[in-house]
């Protein structure tokens, strides 16, 4: 049989992207950690459908964070909105923390949606569903957070706190000038500052919770995984000198640490076991292992999370065959509306494709026939921030075995490009099409 029909055989229909809850809650069981990528960071359909899930699984299943490919401090902005407890009075307001570059990641149509949908799920229940962060960009914004938090419980900690961080004053807020400099002898200097800082913050935690009643634990927290975070970005930032793979696993360790550390924290404060759900990128949620990156010695959150978590998680992926996509030609570029190209011949959005329907999802513990067809080693898209469909076979795509990769796909044929909070002239005159190859 050829291999579509099987898939076909085995697709379970999805609305919007979003399976049946029956079929959503038995994949999910009782999992603790949910794992949602994406294909690209700009397509609208991904973000919806992965809120939709993501607000059933708070709703129905008692899920009490969402953790997401951002920064620490600026998602934390949008925490505090979402439980009543920030300064800002609308979820736009609360989403303009977000100022590096791609904003469209964050300040877009659908995430402006959720988070006021958080926002009256919370003040409705006093459920205190949370909004975090995991990446570890922040160098700049996390040291005056850790600085802002002991002005107000110690200033004279605030004091050896702005000593000891003044060695990246030289950087002036960007990381990949920290990078530079710390090719030339900068690095040893800040990366002992950074660990006395996290140490003296760690030491005197419960001394500061205490002191005058002024701040909850949740700030305490919110302090110490700054200083944690000033730590991984400065290794980070020093280790792009010295190659790839070295950056990029420094960056999904981090992030899964700070996952175990929320789950902790919050498993602490609620009396009982914190059920989260993760959004990121497909190749950092998808298990490494399964991938190209694994034979290069790259692993990802997706792998760390199930080999630290056997049993409570659960990993489910995107993908598309063709539409439109925001995204840049370059780092640091203005969003644009792009068109993506139809997926390359060989790929498993190509198989997907000619399963013939406009969106459904593969379960693979239960399809285990189409388990068996998506086992074999086929090219994957991962779109991120920055799109080149001219050299797209070498820029976006790389083999994987899917059903290995995740526990379930949901593939949707033809999409469309997600919408910014603000609009540029590029993204809203589009793209032309087709390439010249």
């Amino acid at each position: 049989m050829p291999d579509a029909e099987v898939i076909r055989m085995a697709a379970t229909v999805v609305r919007n992207g979003v399976p049946p809850d029956e079929v959503l809650f038995g994949l999910v069981g009782d999992a603790r950690l949910v794992l949602i990528g994406e294909a690209s960071h700009g397509t609208a359909e991904f973000y919806a459908a992965r809120a939709e899930m993501t607000r059933k699984l708070i709703e129905q299943r008692g899920f009490c964070g969402v953790a997401v490919e951002a920064d620490w401090p600026d998602a934390y902005r949008v925490n505090r909105y979402v439980r009543g407890r920030g300064q800002d009075e609308t979820a736009e307001q609360a989403l303009r923390g977000f100022e590096r570059f791609p904003t469209w990641m964050w300040r877009n149509t659908s995430v402006l949606n959720f988070v006021g949908r958080l926002r009256d799920h919370n003040d409705r229940t006093r459920a205190g569903v949370g909004f975090y962060g995991l990446d570890l960009y922040s160098l700049h914004r996390s040291i005056q957070d850790v600085i802002g938090y002991l002005d107000r419980v110690s200033p004279e900690a605030a004091a050896r706190a702005r000593g000891r961080y003044s060695c990246f004053d030289h950087a002036d807020g960007d990381g990949q000038a920290y990078a530079m400099s710390a090719a030339f002898g900068a690095g040893e200097w800040c990366e002992e500052e950074a660990v006395a800082q996290l140490v003296e913050l760690q030491r005197n935690a419960h001394a500061y919770a205490r002191r005058d009643g002024l701040l909850d634990e949740d700030e305490l927290f919110h302090a110490e995984r700054n200083a944690v975070t000033v730590q991984a970005a400065e290794r980070y930032y020093r280790s792009m000198v010295s190659g790839r793979v070295s950056s990029w696993n420094l960056r999904d360790e981090h992030m899964a640490d700070t996952l175990d550390a929320l789950a902790e924290h919050l498993s602490r404060v609620r009396e009982e076991p914190a059920k989260l759900v993760v959004w990121a990128h497909n190749s950092h949620l998808g298990d490494a292992r399964a991938t190209e990156m694994g034979a290069r010695g790259e692993l990802n959150v997706g792998q760390l999370i199930r080999e630290r978590h056997p049993g409570e998680c659960r990993s489910i992926g995107f993908t598309t065959y063709s539409g439109t996509v925001t995204a840049a030609d370059e780092w640091g570029g203005p969003a644009e509306r792009k068109v993506v190209r139809p997926a390359l011949p060989g790929s498993v959005e190509e198989l997907l494709h000619r399963v013939q329907a406009r969106e459904f999802m593969l379960r693979f513990d239960v399809a285990r026939p189409a388990a068996d067809v998506l086992r074999a080693a086929l090219l994957e898209r991962a779109i991120g921030v920055i799109y080149r469909p001219r050299t797209e076979r070498q820029s976006h795509y790389f083999r994987a075995r899917v059903a290995d990769q995740f526990d379930a796909v949901i593939h949707i044929d033809e999409t469309r490009a997600l919408e910014p909070l603000e609009r540029t002239g590029c993204w809203e005159r589009g793209e032309a099409y087709p390439f010249t190859v």
